[in-house]
């Protein structure tokens, strides 16, 4: 497995009138930051510096620390949102939805490592209620979609053991421990990814759902 968080080296100042700076640039630049420092310890000139711009540059763009966090949790969870939302109009079965969805989780977090990092392995209370409320509702969003096609299967009679939410529940837990593993722990002789999620989706879904 070869999946490792990446810090590209930090750009240089951009020139005066070099155009208009893309807000995904410094949004990139603040989760490398946010991981590499801790929220508390990055600030907007490490972020400036990183992009290349002026303090007074960025802040054409954002607020503050508060609001460049959200953005980024927004834009991670907004992706499996869309995955969620596609894989459950389907027209196939509950249970080839649901692993459907566990595979588009752990993809998505291998791929986008630092926001799945930052967004689900971070601490929480790092910015203010208000204006975490937003962020969490799209949360719960994503996980309402997974949650009613569990409970699909749960309908037709097929869940083998526990309630619908303890059964989501383990599912996401599971999927959650095996990429942040796979993320935090690299050196681990750890067999192939593609066997690993295979092997533990098979064992999730035979353990909870009846054929």
């Amino acid at each position: 497995m070869t999946t490792t968080l990446k810090k590209p080296q930090r750009s240089a100042r951009k020139p005066k009138g070099d155009g208009h700076m893309r807000r995904g640039e410094i949004l990139q630049a603040a989760e490398r930051i946010f991981l590499a420092e801790g929220y508390q310890g990055a600030t907007i000139r490490k972020i400036a510096d990183e992009v290349g711009v002026s303090s007074t540059a960025l802040y054409m763009h954002f607020r503050d620390k508060d609001e460049i966090l959200l953005e980024i949790c927004d834009g991670a969870i907004a992706k499996l949102l869309r995955s969620n939302s596609e894989i459950s109009a389907r027209p196939i079965d509950a249970v080839a939805r649901v692993r459907l969805m566990l595979d588009a989780y752990i993809t998505f977090a291998l791929e986008n490592p630092n926001a799945y990092q930052l967004v689900f392995c971070g601490q929480s209370g790092l910015v203010s209620e208000d204006k975490q409320e937003a962020t969490e509702a799209l949360g719960d969003s994503c996980y309402d979609v997974f949650l009613s096609t569990v409970h699909e299967i749960s309908a037709n009679g097929r869940l083998r053991t526990g309630t619908v939410d303890s059964a989501a529940q383990s599912m996401w837990a599971a999927c959650h421990g095996l990429v942040a593993l796979l993320l935090t722990k690299p050196s681990f002789p750890w067999a192939p990814t593609e066997e690993l999620r295979g092997v533990m989706l098979d064992g999730l879904l035979h353990g909870l759902v009846t054929d």
